[in-house]
């Protein structure tokens, strides 16, 4: 009897699952059917919903576009020696004052700009027992219009003027008038002073390197003051002599036509504190011989110390035959104390 049980309960076991499987495989017929969704609590609106538009107010920015940019540089500098009558390693009392101030506005508004640059130098120098003398003197002002034609290449229009402020003279020693200091006047302010137009094409790769080709350039040289003429006949001038500065005797205005090229390396940092002003310039007449191109290159190498203070290095080398035969150069170092506005 328990044998039966346990065959009747394993046979149950394996029918279930047949019986279960054709349970669940089924099909329900839902055609009829009536399904009832329960409604929810919440209220419910009905309608059209009206859009206003919203006005505001707009902001306005009382701000002006600036297409000026300025730059104002202010250089003073300052050397002094002194020596006890007895001092046995020998010098000379003195006393050396400086100063420069540049000067650069720049216009840009679209394909139109305008450069004006302004740079002034003096300086004198006073050694004991002898005459004053200069160390620096020089007006320079360039102003240029450009149209840029592409991304590097401008069409430009410049009139520059270059002059000096102070008598230049030579200074030697006569021993007619007891060895003492003499000087000859050589120049004066606009004595020679030049004017000089140009158009032509300017290639400017990029803000602070430039080259200008004008070749249509008019250059005008003057001498206002006859006296320079005069001055050094009694020590020797040739009294016959035809022109100074290319300017004929007993005139004092002399026009002339050519080809001119200007390069110029604006005030860049190449170091660390250490910036770099450059300006190369080439006047090649139509009427002459090329042995009478001009050549003159200036070059300005400024390191700070601090805020004010700074050491500058200027050079000039210069070749133009109307004033001498030979290459012409002068060098300044100073210390001394230097402004930038604005900062």
């Amino acid at each position: 009897m328990k044998s039966f049980n346990i065959c009747l309960l394993l046979s149950f076991i394996s029918v279930s699952p047949l019986l279960a499987q054709e349970i669940d495989t089924i099909p329900i017929e839902t055609k009829g059917l009536e399904i009832k969704l329960k409604r929810s609590p919440l209220p419910a609106r009905v309608g059209t919903l009206t859009y206003k538009p919203l006005k505001i107010a707009p902001v306005v920015i009382d701000e002006k576009v600036n297409y000026w940019k300025t730059t104002t540089q202010i250089g003073i500098d300052v050397n002094q020696g002194a020596f006890s009558k007895n001092w046995k390693g020998g010098g000379t009392n003195s006393m050396a004052v400086g100063g420069l101030l540049n000067y650069r506005a720049a216009y840009s508004k679209e394909s139109y700009s305008y450069t004006s640059e302004l740079r002034l130098e003096y300086g004198k120098i006073k050694n004991k027992d002898q005459l004053q003398k200069k160390t620096k003197d020089r007006i320079f002002w360039d102003n240029k219009g450009g149209l840029q034609l592409s991304k590097s290449w401008f069409f430009f229009g410049s009139v520059t003027f270059e002059s000096q402020f102070d008598a230049g003279y030579n200074y030697f020693r006569d021993p007619k008038k007891n060895n003492e200091e003499q000087a000859i006047l050589i120049s004066k302010f606009m004595a020679p002073g030049y004017l000089t137009e140009s158009i032509g094409f300017e290639y400017k790769p990029v803000p602070y390197f430039s080259t200008r080709l004008g070749t249509g350039t008019a250059k005008q040289t003057f001498i206002l003051d006859k006296e320079i003429y005069n001055e050094g006949k009694e020590y020797g001038d040739d009294p016959n002599k035809k022109d100074f500065y290319g300017v004929e005797r007993g005139k004092n205005f002399r026009n002339e036509l050519a080809f001119q090229v200007t390069s110029t390396f604006g005030e860049k940092q190449i170091f660390t504190n250490v910036f770099l002003y450059a300006r190369y310039n080439m006047f090649i007449p139509y009427d002459r011989k090329l042995e009478h191109i001009d050549h003159r290159l200036d070059i300005t190498l400024k390191s700070k110390i601090n805020k004010f203070m700074n050491v500058t290095i200027n050079g000039v080398g210069l070749f133009d035959k109307d004033s001498d035969e030979e290459v012409q150069a002068s060098q300044n170092l100073s210390l001394g104390f230097g402004f930038t506005f604005p900062r």
